[in-house]
């Protein structure tokens, strides 16, 4: 059962992750690029008067444009997809069955909890957004992101009818609670592309995640 799993998560995975890749090279990367040229310009026209805060970009590190950026991307969405197919085959493991059409439910499942439900409260935001703290917005995702998954799980696998209702509560919560929000609102790039950008990550995450489900759903059910 175990190699059957990790066949399936890192196949499946190592797919996703370069489909993933390749698409968000039409719409994602660019206006992250086109972002970043706001952000630069912003700064260069704003005066510094801390060496100390030149000193922390200084040895701040980033990937390179090109070839080095390219292969960072790539990287990283191969193993985050093949974590992701880690949780799916393990979740059909303990089903006992899987299909690519179940598949397909999974990857839907995974994306409400892992993009959509965090987005509500905290929409992908490009590079000189306003935004509140790092850990505050991390926080809030984890928890967004848990209670969604663990409320769906409670609405598709509870048999007792009465508690399915918990899963809408619980995927509520983190919304009843409110994402932290930034001081104030706005940022250097235009809200038409801030507002293009969220459009395409999340049809780009939907896509990756229904090729995802059902791709691991169908390797699952090869190797048995």
């Amino acid at each position: 059962m175990l190699q059957r799993i990790l066949l399936t998560a890192v196949i499946a995975g190592v797919g996703a992750g370069l489909l993933l890749s390749a698409i968000q090279w039409i719409d994602v990367i660019p206006a992250i690029y086109e972002a970043a040229s706001y952000e630069n310009a912003g700064a260069l026209g704003h005066d510094h008067d801390s060496t100390a805060a030149h000193e922390h970009d200084a040895q701040a590190w980033a990937p390179d444009d090109g070839a080095e950026r390219i292969g960072f991307t790539v990287l990283m969405n191969v193993l985050a997809a093949v974590g992701f197919a880690l949780l799916l085959a393990a979740g059909f493991a303990l089903r006992g069955e899987a299909s690519a059409r179940e598949g397909l439910l999974w990857g839907l499942g995974g994306f409400t909890a892992f993009s959509l439900a965090p987005s509500l409260g905290l929409p992908p935001e490009l590079p000189g957004a306003a935004a509140a703290g790092l850990a505050e917005r991390q926080a809030w995702w984890l928890m967004t992101a848990a209670l969604t998954a663990l409320g769906l799980g409670v609405i598709a696998f509870v048999r007792i009818a009465w508690l399915r209702p918990l899963g809408l509560v619980l995927m509520a919560v983190p919304h009843i609670v409110g994402a932290p929000q930034p001081e104030q609102h706005g940022g250097l790039v235009p809200a038409e592309a801030a507002d293009a950008f969220v459009i395409a990550v999340i049809i780009t995450s939907a896509v990756f995640w229904l090729v995802l489900g059902g791709v691991s759903g169908w390797l699952f059910r090869k190797f048995a």
